[in-house]
């Protein structure tokens, strides 16, 4: 059997199909595998998370992520971490990253790898792929090769400075499969101008928020101001949720009520200025940002009208803007769309209609949330399809 891609999902299935007896060709365009688990959250790899559940899964076909979750977990992976002595911990929300480095990962899918006998041959580009008979046939440098059993892992369109590129999607055309049009997802946000021009000088600061799109979905994380826009694990989950013309809503305080807070000032600090209350909430430099965006003159607690404090409240608590688009494949962690998952099985991730061709991880229409969810995602569907190809490859030989 032959794998395209070397990456968390193609190196996983193909260590498994390994391990339980195929012959595997493992193939990958780059010059060294698991590019993108190594610039995974800043070189430390949230490699899953506690709490995996098909909820947290995006898909025009909502069902299909669960048979292959609920027979691959996250607690297995785990132990599999385990077992090859990686330290690991949690950080927030369930999510877990190793203690040292991605490169942990990265060699523990190598020694699966070398456990399955899989041969890995990185540098090289799949010309083309034909189907001969009940084969598929491979161009590749140097000559042709055969194969029964296909798997297609090469990802999506994030990140092409990895060399994402969009084969996957080909692969599937050519077979008939149709592809849910891909966008960029869990990426920054970019704003117009002016309000860019008056944000961008706060730049690396960073809040804590509830960020809500216009269908109602939440997510209560960190906010982060940038030069382009809005970035932050909040912003970058919903992103997923946004579409372009739409507004989304912000709560920068949270975890207070605000206008309980404005009272109790008033009370005890009647001659205090609005912006020295604010500023007990929020970063000095923010305040001073948004007295200027609003345009509010300075005032003490005093001065204020009962509509002033509704109006603050409004403001601080419903934020709502209308991001102008994302930053794109270039920072985005998943590629949202893909291989359309009618036209495979939730079970063996195999083509319903082209038998032996198979589709994982990321080239497929799912995506889970940030925090290791689309790790998981690439661990489940590799397993799920290293498990279909030995049931198919029983009492046959695939060549490669």
């Amino acid at each position: 059997m032959v794998v395209i891609g070397a990456g968390a999902a193609g190196m996983f299935c193909a260590a498994q199909a390994g391990q339980l007896g195929l012959r595997v060709l493992l193939l990958d365009n780059g010059k060294k595998p698991g590019r993108k688990i190594l610039m995974s959250v800043g070189g430390r790899c949230n490699f899953t998370n506690l709490h995996v559940e098909p909820a947290a899964f995006l898909s025009q076909n909502p069902h299909f992520c669960k048979s292959a979750l609920s027979r691959y977990t996250q607690w297995d992976f785990i132990a599999l971490m385990q077992r090859h002595g990686i330290a690991y911990h949690e950080k927030t929300l369930g999510q877990l990253f190793c203690d040292d480095s991605a490169q942990q990962v990265v060699d523990l899918l190598l020694k699966e790898c070398q456990q399955g006998q899989v041969t890995l041959r990185l540098r090289c580009d799949v010309g083309a792929v034909a189907r001969q008979g009940d084969d598929f046939i491979l161009t590749l440098p140097g000559g042709e090769i055969k194969t029964a059993a296909l798997v297609i892992a090469t990802g999506g369109l994030s990140m092409p400075g990895l060399g994402a590129t969009p084969f996957g999607y080909k692969i599937a055309e050519q077979f008939g499969l149709p592809v849910i049009p891909t966008r960029a997802a869990l990426v920054p946000v970019t704003l117009h101008k002016p309000l860019l021009d008056q944000l961008s000088v706060l730049s690396g600061i960073g809040v804590p928020a509830l960020v809500s799109a216009q269908n109602g979905v939440s997510f209560r994380e960190n906010l982060l101001f940038t030069h382009r826009g809005l970035s932050g694990p909040a912003i970058l989950q919903i992103s997923s949720f946004w579409h372009n013309g739409e507004y989304l809503t912000i709560n920068l305080l949270p975890d207070i009520d605000l206008a309980d807070f404005l009272a109790g000032e008033l009370r005890d600090h009647p001659n205090q200025s609005l912006k020295n209350t604010l500023a007990k909430l929020l970063p000095r430099r923010f305040v001073e940002i948004w007295f200027t965006l609003l345009a509010i003159p300075e005032s003490t607690l005093r001065q204020l009208t009962r509509r002033q404090q509704v109006e603050w409240v409004l403001a601080l608590q419903q934020w709502r803007i209308q991001p102008n688009g994302t930053e794109g494949y270039r920072t985005a962690e998943v590629t949202q769309g893909g291989v359309d998952t009618r036209h495979l099985s939730s079970k063996t991730m195999e083509c319903q209609r082209v038998p032996g061709l198979y589709f994982i991880g990321e080239v497929v229409d799912v995506i889970g949330w940030l925090g290791g969810y689309n790790f998981q995602w690439a661990w489940s569907s590799a397993w799920a399809c290293a498990q279909a190809l030995e049931t198919a490859a029983r009492g046959q030989t695939y060549p490669v």
